[in-house]
């Protein structure tokens, strides 16, 4: 496409300040930064002063292809991500077939690499059907590209099955992420168990489900020194645990979110499938407790768990519904209305937990920062102007997601990745 300029973006250059400046793009790479560009373009984007970041990462969605397209596919999810502002996404196994040999595994990648508008980094399961004892053959999954390997959407059951697959993923050098849960200790529950569940009459799942199984992943962690990532922390024990557990040198990451940081039970008001989601939304107390740690580092990224489903897999009560909501396309937009626009963090806090912690923990390649000679991918925010959300704006198929009727700032008005616009509003 030739040059790209863009004029007049704020973008942050040191101690949270904010400087107007143009960005040059030639041959997908940042080529110049000034307060005025004058090298002819083949095309100019004036910015009005919104913000330009580099392109958001998440470590934790879910596309749906191979085996669900009918949820979401990777040319829907990754436009959806592209519409959020992200240009890097990690995607979850829970996928038919699921990538726990190399065959399967290739052809995820494959299909991800020919249909994606971002960087895809596909995940690979732990065990066949994420359910299996056995633990895959991990050598070859990572020599393939396995950008870490999960069971996501099972908690593995048995400590055995889980020490095998962190000494294997050890060895490779992978993170190895859990979805936790005791499945002895969900009951049949469709919400967090406590006050709520009993006021609205439905079966809840013991908090107790997630705690119990990471203070038992933890131990084996320690034992085997493999990086161990937490996907979607959701209770105050499991941040304690995870504190903890840094201050006793485990090589433990944590993701929360954004809907265990906005949403609570409390604001479950009736049978409404859409706040029905893996883990529940918990207490206030847990909710702040989440809030607590991120602040104060416990918790190192924001992850969307962007999960679509069909419109009928959301209708009526919790019971039945499917588990899940999809967030990529409001991520960036809620977490900078409730925590920057508010004064809660900066702007610098909120890139380091949708940028620089996920591009560390798990150790992806390219530039995250806008340098002279970093690969353009990037994204251009409005932050000045507020948006209400409506259920016919989403690039995703699945528009399963409370935040309908949210009024939001920060919406995207650019993605370019690789130097190619890959959305624009």
């Amino acid at each position: 496409m030739g040059q790209l300029l863009i004029k007049n973006a704020r973008h942050l250059i040191h101690d949270n300040e904010l400087k107007m400046q143009d960005v040059l793009i030639n041959d997908g790479k940042i080529v110049e930064i000034a307060d005025k560009v004058t090298t002819p373009a083949t095309r100019t984007i004036d910015a009005h002063g919104a913000l330009l970041t580099p392109g958001l990462v998440d470590v934790h969605v879910h596309f749906r292809e191979p085996g669900f397209a009918y949820k979401e596919t990777v040319a829907t999810g990754s436009l959806a991500a592209a519409r959020g502002g992200f240009t890097t996404v990690l995607a979850m196994p829970n996928l038919n077939p699921v990538p726990a040999t190399q065959a399967a595994f290739q052809q995820i990648k494959a299909n991800n690499e020919a249909n994606g508008r971002v960087h895809i980094y596909q995940y690979a399961a732990i065990s066949e059907g994420l359910i299996a004892e056995d633990v895959s053959d991990m050598a070859a999954l990572a020599a393939d590209g396995a950008i870490a390997f999960t069971n996501d959407g099972k908690g593995v059951q048995t400590a055995a099955t889980m020490l095998t697959a962190m000494q294997a993923a050890a060895k490779v050098h992978r993170p190895l992420v859990a979805h936790v849960e005791d499945e002895s200790l969900v009951n049949g529950g469709v919400m967090n168990l406590g006050t709520r569940s009993r006021e609205l009459g439905l079966p809840g799942i013991d908090p107790l489900a997630e705690s119990s199984q990471l203070a038992r992943d933890l131990v084996i962690a320690k034992a085997t020194g493999v990086h161990y990532h937490v996907a979607h922390i959701s209770t105050k024990e499991s941040v304690n645990l995870v504190r903890f557990a840094k201050s006793q040198g485990v090589h433990v990451t944590a993701e929360v979110s954004p809907h265990h940081l906005l949403l609570d039970e409390t604001h479950i008001t009736g049978d409404n499938a859409y706040f029905k989601m893996n883990p529940p939304l918990r207490t206030p107390a847990d909710r702040a407790a989440v809030i607590a740690g991120l602040l104060d580092g416990t918790i190192d990224m924001v992850a969307t768990d962007h999960a679509p489903h069909s419109h009928e897999e959301k209708q009526g009560s919790f019971i039945g519904a499917a588990f899940g909501i999809t967030g990529i396309e409001t991520s960036f937009q809620l977490m900078y209305t409730h925590f920057v626009k508010s004064g809660i963090a900066t702007v610098e806090q909120l890139l380091n937990w949708m940028i620089i912690q996920p591009s560390q923990a798990f150790n992806l390649p390219g530039n995250r920062e806008l340098t002279i000679g970093a690969p353009a991918d990037m994204a251009l925010f409005d932050i000045d102007h507020e948006h209400t959300v409506t259920a016919d704006e989403f690039a995703s198929k699945g528009v399963n997601t409370p935040f309908i009727g949210a009024t939001i700032y920060g919406q995207t008005l650019l993605t370019v990745v690789d130097g190619q616009i890959a959305y624009e509003a």
